[in-house]
Formats: C-alpha cells, structure tokens, sequence
C-alpha cells in the first residue's frame, strides 16, 4: 500500500551538530543593553536546558476540568578551553590593578549568539543556525588542575548560566517574554542574514574607493532581528 506521508526521503534526513562563532556581549548598565560583542574562542558546548512549563491540572465535579502551564525559562551551561576577559565579570571577577584578580565579587549579566550546523543526507552543509541567547547570568563554577603527566590535556572551564527574558513585541504582535531567538539560514534569504550578522559580528573596515569605517558589533534586539530579517511594524 502506498502512504500519502513519506519517511527518511533523500535529501530530508537533517540532523543538527557543532557550536562554532561564540559572541559575548557583557549587559551596560548605562545604556541599559548590552555593550560591544567580542569573540569568544575555545567553547565546546553550549547546553541550553528549558525548564519550567510544568502541568498543572484543575478538576471540578469530579472530572479533570483543564491543565494549566507555568511559565517557561531557559537555563544551560557553557564550557570552553578558555574565555574572552571581558567575561571576568560575569563570573564574579574584579581587577583593581593590572595582573590582580579578585574573585567572588558582583556577577555582570551578559548575551550570547552562537552558531550550529544543519546537515543532511545529502550534505553537510545544508544550511546553519544562529542562536541569540539574551539575560544571562553565569553561577560558580569549580576549576580543576591536574598534574601535567605522559598524557597531559588542557584544563576546561565550566558555568551554569539561568536567563532572564526579555520584552518581544514584532509587527505590533506582543508575544511572551522570551530568552531564546534562532534564526535558521535556510528560511531566510542571503541578504536579510548578511544585514543580521553584520549587526551581530561587526563590519571591518574597507580601503579603497569608497573607503568605510568599521562598526562595532552588537546585539541585535527581537525587534532589529524581526526588521533584519524583513518583518515591518
């Protein structure tokens, strides 16, 4: 018998890998967002763990009546070979002088975008995400320092991060507070991503007839994605 519905077809088996082009962007508190993006080398992973959104049913007249959800929050972990300095203060770390740090101090929040993988059957490079990860703040986290041996290996750091989300209102639609924005490369065209992660990652500077100065990155709020990616109000 023939179904109208296929499974595993060529081309349609995705899979999702990798974390790749970490952006660290520490919260301002005087401009009330987040400040200049920098690159953040060496992470492993990326863990983004939601939580929450757990049932809670109502009964009336003796039968289940309906099932409420509480609300939802992201939390999740980072771990990496080493990290951007600016991140020092998210992690509770103070520098009074030069060569001095002072731990266990105020911990900054801070936002994170990163990228994943999309491959296929196919291909490996089907396409990518961009995840923007905004309301972050990092926990402590404990550090382990072993003998250099005949089998010697780099130390790695670890954090727990929870979120706290932030207002999204898009095209006049208020939707949720939310912590958590992807952006898939295959639903958006060449130009909308190029504007979007140029705001993300930053533009060099270019020489020659039309010489242009470099601009900072940053990161984008719901509302400049949402435009990037051509939505209007």
């Amino acid at each position: 018998m023939a179904y109208k519905i296929t499974w595993d077809a060529d081309g349609e088996r995705f899979y999702e890998s990798g974390v790749s082009n970490a952006v660290l962007y520490v919260y301002d508190t005087e401009t009330n967002w987040y400040g200049n993006g920098v690159a953040w080398n060496g992470i492993t992973s990326i863990s983004d763990d939601p939580e929450g959104a757990d049932a809670n049913d109502l009964w009336a007249d003796n039968i289940k009546y309906g099932t409420l959800r509480s609300a939802e929050k992201i939390n999740g972990s980072i771990e990496a070979y080493t990290y951007p300095e600016e991140f020092e203060e998210c992690d509770g770390v103070a520098t009074p002088v030069e060569g001095m740090k002072v731990r266990q101090q105020s911990r900054k929040k801070f936002a994170l975008c990163y990228r994943t993988e999309i491959g296929s059957d196919a291909t490996s490079e089907a396409g990518y995400k961009i995840h923007f990860l905004y309301g972050l703040t990092a926990s402590p986290s404990s550090q382990t320092h072993d003998t250099i041996n005949d089998s010697p290996d780099a130390t790695t750091f670890s954090w727990d991060f929870e979120s706290t989300p932030v207002a999204i209102n898009l095209g006049g639609t208020a939707y949720k507070p939310t912590s958590c924005i992807v952006i898939d490369s295959r639903d958006v065209t060449d130009a909308n991503m190029t504007t979007l992660l140029e705001k993300a990652y930053g533009k060099a500077a270019t020489t020659g007839t039309n010489p242009t100065e470099a601009v900072e990155a940053t990161m984008p709020t719901p509302a400049e994605i949402y435009t990037a990616l051509g939505g209007t109000n």
